[in-house]
Order: C-alpha cells, then structure tokens, then sequence
C-alpha cells in the first residue's frame, strides 16, 4: 500500500524532519510545502513532491505533519484561502508538531473532528542536530489509536514518542519542559556573567559549574559557542522567547503566576531587539555580558 505523507513547513527543524521520512520511504510518497520553495529545493531534488499550495497537498495526503513557527502560521496554513483542511479526505490524520499552546491544540482538534478528520499535537523536544540525526522526541496529545498509526513515523524522525495523553496535552507538555529550558539557559549566564565580572575566569566558571548538581545537563552542549561567543543557530533565540509567549498564554488560560519565566521572556525580548533573534538562544550570554560591559 502506497501511503502519502504530507510535510509542510521547510524550516530548521522541518526540513529534517522531512528528510528522514524521505531517507526512509520504502512504501511512502512524501509531498512537501514551504511559503518559500527555495528551503524546499533540495528535498526535491532527492525525490520529495512539492505542491503549490496547502489546499493543493491537502488533496492528496494520508497523514499531514505541519512543523511551523506559531498558531498564527498553524491558522493560515489549516483554515487560510488555500489552506488544506477542507480538502483532507474523511479520516485523514493531520499531525501538529509546532509549539503552540494547548488550547490552540484543542481547538485544531474540534476544527478537524468537525470535518471528519484525526488530529494530533506532536510537538518535539530537541534542535537542529536532534532533528538532523532522528533523535527527537515527540510528545503527542490525542486519541491512543492515532499514536500507533503515526508510530513508524515517530520511529523514523526521533528516538523516542511519548503519548501524554488527550488534546493538548502533548502541546502542555511541551511548554513545561521549554520553560525549564529558557529560564535555565538565562540562569547559567546571568551566573557565568557575575562569576565574571567578580574576577573569576570563564574556564573555572565552565570547570566548577558544567556537569556539576546546579546546572541543566543540556547547558554543557553549550559550552563551545559560549567559549567562542559564536552561536550558530541550533534553536533561535527569538523561538525561544516565542515559546516562553507560549508559556505564559497558558499560564494566564489556567490562571497560574510565572513570575520568574515573565521576566526571562521579557529578557530574551530585549535581546532580539539587540539582533540577537535569529542566533542560537544561547547567545542570551552574550547579551547579558555585554550588558555588564565585560
């Protein structure tokens, strides 16, 4: 059986994602979108379809990933003038991997059951090198049944999935575990900055704090573009502080205090307004020492 597999959305992460399920075809066809088919070329060299619109992949799909940057791309995609879901057949499962919030899912979730179609939120921990080496893992929200139809799919883009449980749930999950990373990843400079300018040099601050009880693990992964304040982009800065947004849209829809990711948010805010948006989200550093004139 010849199963079609649709992907839009071309970025860093997406382009990956599609890659692998490319790499991997066996008995799938892939056909791929991107608002700029330019990020889409050498997909399409390697044997990827492409088609002109969302409405025009929507038409020939079995299952739908989308990987896109926030709930306004998601909307536009979905339910724009050319957007796929009144084209979706009947049972067609449509899988959401974007970080969004999770009333956002849930509402993509009744949008697609209202038209017959299946519905997961499915979005990803892990960057660039993850997504390049089928190392994500996927957090999925929805309907156990759909969970095992995409199961060979999650198989061959991550190392792991894990169903969290109903609508938005994997969305939910998602959203706690990029709070811990933004805020961790401010933390760990904010204490690398003052362990500076008290006098202590950055290769004993790396030396005393990197693996030790205090400092995130994924921190060390980091430590390179810290050391040469070159940071190549594995996660922007900007989806980060996009994320945090996320975050505090559901913090504020279930009534929750955030007080201290807030004030990350805002942090990472004022570093996009310094250039910082399209480097990698460790450049936060970067940002805060310069702040200090080190």
């Amino acid at each position: 059986m010849n199963i079609k597999i649709g992907f839009i959305g071309m970025g860093i992460m997406g382009s990956r994602m599609a890659g692998n399920i490319l790499r991997n075809q066996q008995d799938r066809e892939i056909i791929i979108f991107n608002r700029t088919q330019d990020k889409a070329t050498s997909l399409i060299n390697n044997g990827a379809l492409w088609a002109d619109s969302p409405k025009a992949l929507g038409k020939q799909v079995d299952i739908l990933f989308t990987m896109l940057s926030n709930p306004e791309a998601v909307t536009n995609v979905a339910l724009g003038e050319n957007g796929f879901l009144d084209t979706l057949a009947p049972d067609t499962l449509w899988v959401d991997c974007s970080t969004v919030h999770p009333s956002f899912s849930r509402k993509m979730a009744q949008e697609t059951g209202n038209k017959q179609v299946r519905f997961l939120d499915a979005p990803v921990a892990g960057s660039k090198n993850q997504a390049e080496n089928a190392k994500l893992v996927f957090f999925v929200g929805g309907d156990r049944a759909d969970v095992k139809t995409c199961q060979s799919l999650f198989e061959i883009m991550g190392s792991k999935f894990v169903h969290v449980g109903g609508h938005g749930m994997g969305t939910s999950m998602k959203l706690a575990i990029n709070l811990l990373l933004g805020t961790s990843m401010a933390g760990f400079a904010e204490g690398m900055v003052l362990g500076q300018a008290l006098g202590i040099s950055q290769e004993m601050l790396f030396n005393v704090l990197l693996g030790g009880p205090v400092v995130a693990p994924f921190v060390s992964t980091k430590k390179e573009k810290l050391e040469r304040e070159d940071y190549d982009v594995e996660f922007p800065l900007r989806w980060m502080q996009k994320d945090l947004h996320m975050v505090a849209t559901a913090a504020n829809e279930v009534g929750v205090a955030i007080p201290v990711t807030s004030s990350v948010k805002e942090v990472y805010r004022l570093a996009m307004q310094q250039g910082l948006g399209q480097e990698d989200f460790s450049a936060i550093y970067s940002f805060l020492k310069e702040g200090t004139g080190n």
